[in-house]
């Protein structure tokens, strides 16, 4: 069969012929139809990521929609290795898949379940989102924090603030459902003044995709806005801007913030799955937007390294 195959640690994966793959009792055998290509796919790929096996070859993806041998259409995740969901076929735990609504299609149902499940999980599972909570979402011009925007408000956020750098792009999400949105500009300290006025007013519930210097000045906004800003959930989803901050003691004395993450980590796989399928399910109730560029497997080497922070790059078999 025709797959993406990584040779070595560090190189992009090449448009080849891999062994087909044998379902073992328990599993599926899938025939894929779209599969994204996401961070942490690029990732594993790379050796860099933590559940990487330094294996090789393998074919990389860690999820993907396409059909059983019955014809029944499921969204997969985390194939056996050395099979991945960037391939004609993969091999899957029954377990791991899921069936899809009819009426979400397999590219969007592909595109939106890694990025969508990441804030569908922190509000969900981490911060327990209750309906009338207030949520910032820190670096919403993302992909995943365009979701986030989205996803806080169909669960039941009264008022959401969106962060984020490219200033058109951060304007657009207030027909996504953004109240109020912050510019990344500027040193540290005039960031922290535009935070404060927000958390003076009330935040619940902070969903940080960035960490850096950004998550450091909102964690001390929130701790000088004090008793005003009540108690904040934050939850620590990505760390683009960087994996280190300078968090001083006195943010956590001086205010009631509880500082969790989430991630495979903190959240049970099997929940993880769960969870994913909630999301499914509500893609089309929801009306959630995600902007998405299908892409032939063939052309996996041209688009491997293509910036998908705006659009979701799938594959299509």
């Amino acid at each position: 069969m025709k797959a993406a195959i990584v040779q070595k640690a560090g190189q992009p994966p090449v448009y080849a012929d891999f062994a087909d793959p044998i379902a073992a009792p328990g599993e599926r055998l899938i025939t894929v139809t779209a599969a994204a290509i996401s961070q942490i796919t690029r990732a594993r790929a790379s050796g860099t990521h933590y559940s990487s096996t330094g294996a090789f070859p393998f074919v990389p993806g860690i999820d993907g929609v396409g059909r059983c041998e019955d014809r029944s259409r499921v969204y997969f995740v985390l194939p056996r290795a050395p099979h991945g969901g960037m391939a004609e076929q993969t091999v899957v735990p029954k377990a791991r898949c899921l069936a899809l609504p009819d009426d979400l299609d397999d590219v969007t149902a592909a595109a939106i379940a890694n990025p969508g499940l990441s804030s569908w999980a922190a509000l969900r599972e981490r911060a327990h989102l209750r309906a009338g909570d207030t949520v910032l979402v820190n670096g919403a011009t993302g992909t995943s924090g365009r979701l986030a925007v989205q996803i806080a408000k169909h669960l039941g956020a009264a008022k959401v603030i969106a962060t984020g750098r490219n200033a058109a792009t951060l304007q657009s999400l207030t027909a996504l459902g953004a109240d109020a949105v912050i510019p990344l500009v500027g040193d540290g300290e005039a960031l922290e003044e535009r935070f404060k006025p927000h958390f003076a007013g009330g935040v619940d519930v902070v969903l940080d995709y960035l960490w850096g210097a950004s998550a450091e000045r909102l964690l001390m906004a929130a701790a000088k806005a004090g008793a005003e800003a009540g108690p904040i959930r934050f939850v620590q989803i990505g760390s683009v801007s960087g994996g280190d901050i300078t968090l001083p003691s006195a943010v956590l004395r001086a205010s009631a913030i509880e500082l969790m993450g989430s991630g495979i980590g903190s959240i049970p796989l099997e929940r993880l799955i769960a969870l994913t399928g909630e999301l499914l399910q509500a893609a089309i109730p929801a009306r959630l937007e995600i902007a998405v560029d299908p892409t032939p497997l063939s052309a996996i080497e041209r688009h491997w390294a293509r910036d998908d922070a705006t659009r979701r790059i799938v594959l299509t078999m």
